[in-house]
């Protein structure tokens, strides 16, 4: 294997296994959906086979990969939100 395909490998099993991770932890009630961990994971691992996909050419993938990760990302954002304007209103 070259060392392009290695790394694109590596790009693929890194997040698939960031997605797999996040999704059994929320299926075993380890995680929420809405927490930032769950968030994060789904995040890069979305990014990080938005990347691959683009690297073979993988349009629809790359499409989906970036949705999802981009779903993620504005929860994240939605949480921090929600947390820095709670603590706000606690010290009114």
């Amino acid at each position: 294997m070259s060392p392009d395909g290695f790394i694109s490998e590596a790009i693929a099993y890194s997040g698939m296994i960031l997605i797999l991770g996040a999704f059994l932890l929320e299926t075993r009630n380890v995680l929420d959906s809405k927490n930032k961990i769950y968030l994060l994971m789904m995040a890069s691992g979305s990014g990080l086979l938005a990347i691959r996909a683009l690297l073979i050419d993988e349009w629809a993938f790359l499409i989906l990969e970036i949705v999802w990760c981009l779903a993620a990302i504005l929860a994240l954002i939605g949480l921090t939100t929600k947390s820095i304007n709670e603590e706000q209103h606690i010290h009114e």
